[in-house]
């Protein structure tokens, strides 16, 4: 494997999850995952934007789920017992993520993940922070706290 996946620890690397939409790898700070789970069927939320499929109930509390195929403007999941459900928090919020399939821990330096490329349009640079070249594979580094849908404020 290329360097950029070295399993040796230094004070740079970190880890990153690494998981499939389709035929496309991405991948996730380590950091920010608070759990995997397998899918379970969403609520649907009326008005809620097309990319969140619904809520969960995670241990009592509700979880909204993202499905991050649509998220990101590619065809929209169609979850099966196979699809895996990231459960993340960023900036206070806990959202799951609905992915087809988690694959692997990836060990990153900086250095190993390269600026996404000028020619990808303005929204899709909000989502990808950057991108790692892993053999013949392209690996998407997503930055979280873009992903989340925005926080709706209570009415006072």
């Amino acid at each position: 494997m290329a360097e950029a996946f070295s399993r040796v620890a230094t004070s740079e690397a970190k880890e990153f999850i690494a998981f499939h939409i389709g035929a496309q790898t991405f991948c996730i700070d380590i950091m920010a995952v608070r759990e995997i789970r397998g899918w379970t069927p969403a609520t649907p939320l009326p008005h809620a934007p097309n990319f969140v499929r619904g809520v969960i109930n995670l241990r009592g509390a509700v979880l909204p789920v993202v499905d991050l195929a649509t998220r990101l403007g590619l065809t929209q999941s169609e979850p099966t017992a196979r699809h895996a459900v990231i459960v993340v928090q960023s900036a206070g919020q806990i959202v799951g993520l609905l992915v087809d399939a988690v694959s692997n821990i990836l060990t990153l330096t900086p250095d190993a993940i390269q600026p996404t490329p000028e020619v990808a349009s303005e929204i899709a640079r909000t989502f990808v922070k950057g991108v790692v070249a892993a053999g013949d594979e392209m690996i998407s580094v997503l930055t979280i706290q873009n992903l989340l849908p925005e926080p709706v404020l209570d009415a006072a």
